[in-house]
């Protein structure tokens, strides 16, 4: 069995007082999620979120690496793949940029909506697990 793995981040802003959750809709496939990619070289888990991230969406991002979430699933047959994700803070000046040829959109959504919006429960199971960090670490 091939083993694959990726690493992102639930990138957030603030705005006022609110929150917002950086959301990304991939070409393949269509489904909404977060910034993400696969591991290249020797890099660390972190160098990869930082690496994705800014090169899906243009953003430069504080990466906090004590909020770390592996999701586990099979891709296509014989693919195990793990997804790391930890929690990114941007600035709320910061312009998106979308990377054309992976993205079709990407918007920042308030928490509750961006749970409607998000494809896959494993994804919407990170962004609760977020949340619920976020809340703890006040």
């Amino acid at each position: 069995m091939k083993q694959e793995k990726s690493c992102g981040a639930v990138v957030t802003r603030k705005v006022g007082d609110e929150v917002e959750i950086l959301l990304i809709r991939h070409k393949n496939g269509g489904h909404w999620a977060f910034p993400k990619g696969h591991v290249e070289n020797d890099e660390t888990e972190a160098e990869t979120a930082l690496r994705e991230i800014w090169e899906e969406t243009g953003l430069k991002v504080e990466l906090d690496t004590d909020f770390r979430r592996v999701v586990t699933f099979s891709p296509k047959p014989n693919v195990m793949k793990d997804v790391v994700y930890f929690a990114a803070e941007a600035q709320p000046d910061d312009t998106l940029k979308a990377q054309e040829e992976e993205l079709l959109d990407i918007l920042w959504e308030k928490p509750e909506d961006a749970l409607k919006r998000i494809t896959f429960d494993n994804d919407k199971e990170t962004l609760r697990a977020f949340l619920n960090y976020r809340e703890q670490h006040r």
